[in-house]
């Protein structure tokens, strides 16, 4: 197998296909000057913006509620050396609009955290890549 075999990009139909299917992804922002990156359980909304759910008051909220940031999922299997990644890159912001709210209070994601005052944040999928990596067992 060679390497343009075993390494392909992906279309942005098939990256927001993948994101589907995952429920934790991780958030790449700033804090404090320096990069940080924060693991979350998220959805897809019908526009393919990244939706989460966290308290009003957390430190994740002030960070990134108007900055462009990043969001990356991915799916591996260490034995068969495959998998793929996903990156969302796209400005984070805090849905206000009360309608919105409680939209996304039916059909977006849970938090797997208690939360007070919960908000919802949309990235936006201003940009979407991809890779898919395919393996071989045994392969060095």
């Amino acid at each position: 197998m060679s390497q343009d075999d075993a390494l392909r990009e992906l279309d942005r139909q098939e990256c927001v296909r993948l994101l589907a299917e995952v429920p934790v992804g991780r958030v790449v922002y700033t804090r404090q000057a320096l990069p940080a990156v924060l693991p979350v359980n998220f959805c897809l909304d019908t526009d393919s913006s990244v939706l989460l759910r966290t308290s009003s008051d957390s430190d994740l909220v002030r960070a990134i509620d108007g900055a462009v940031v990043a969001f990356e999922a991915d799916e591996f299997d260490a034995e068969t050396r495959s998998g793929w990644s996903v990156v969302v890159t796209g400005r984070a912001t805090v849905v206000t609009d009360p309608a919105e709210h409680e939209r996304l209070s039916e059909v977006g994601p849970a938090s797997w955290m208690p939360l007070r005052n919960a908000v919802f944040v949309r990235i936006g999928s201003e940009m979407v890549t991809g890779r898919d990596l395919r393996g071989a067992i045994g392969a060095e």
